[in-house]
């Protein structure tokens, strides 16, 4: 899990500091947001082609990572 979240950085420079992937403007909101909508890994890789499966990974690994450390709250329906 360790190489996985070692993908995800933090640079206040890029992104206005929020996490993104290996230091390219992916943040991993965004690519969050890609896996849930739908979209297959495949899908996600040919129309970004500077990321990797294991970045995809990486991903899921810092938000699981997160809500080990965050108070859940349910969203509103």
């Amino acid at each position: 899990m360790s190489d996985l979240l070692a993908r995800i950085t933090v640079n206040p420079a890029i992104c206005h500091g929020q996490p993104t992937v290996r230091g390219l403007r992916y943040p991993v909101q965004n690519v969050l947001e890609l896996l849930a909508s739908g979209m297959t890994d495949a899908e996600i890789l040919a129309d970004y082609e500077d990321l990797e499966a294991a970045d995809l990974r990486a991903c899921q690994a810092y938000a699981a990572e997160l809500l080990k450390t965050k108070t859940f709250y349910r969203l509103a329906s």
